[in-house]
């Protein structure tokens, strides 16, 4: 598998992965009636660097990383992974992660933060857990599920 920088020609790809969980609105607090644009726009926005996971030419996953903060806070970076919904349970989530901290580290950030890890999003929770993070927040009833109600989100931390 191949991870490098998101380039332009790759939109449409990465919108084929982030389009499926954000219409689901189980697991990212973004609006599920989002426009194509919009969610673009914010996947590749000018705060973030953007990365693609490459299987045989074809885009399986993207994560963009970034400040948590700025000022005082901005040596811890942000993250945020999506994987293509053909390639769940691949690993491919892992290994973007495990790049994010490497290039995490490379830029110098001394932490990595998950904001709003929504509670039922198991499988992430574990990988996250696997990965070296620790939950340190709980935000009670913070995300309202589509299925489930409201559901607390979790805050995730790891120092580099």
């Amino acid at each position: 598998m191949l991870i490098r920088k998101a380039e332009a020609a790759d939109a449409r790809s990465i919108l084929a992965v982030i389009m499926p969980a954000i219409r689901e609105g189980a697991t990212y607090a973004l609006d599920p009636s989002l426009s194509e644009d919009a969610a673009l726009a914010y996947w590749l926005g000018d705060d973030k660097e953007t990365f693609v996971a490459q299987e045989g030419g074809e885009v399986v996953g993207t994560y963009f990383i970034r400040p948590n903060q700025g000022g005082g806070g901005g040596h811890v970076c942000n993250c945020g992974y999506m994987t293509s919904p053909t390639a769940l349970g691949r690993g491919i989530a892992s290994r973007m992660c495990q790049h994010s901290l490497d290039h995490a580290r490379q830029r110098q950030y001394r932490a990595m933060q998950f904001n709003f890890v929504v509670s039922t999003n198991d499988r992430a929770i574990r990988l996250w857990l696997r990965m070296g993070f620790d939950v340190v927040g709980r935000l009670p009833g913070a995300f309202e599920h589509p299925t489930k109600g409201f559901v607390d989100a979790l805050v995730m931390f790891q120092t580099l």
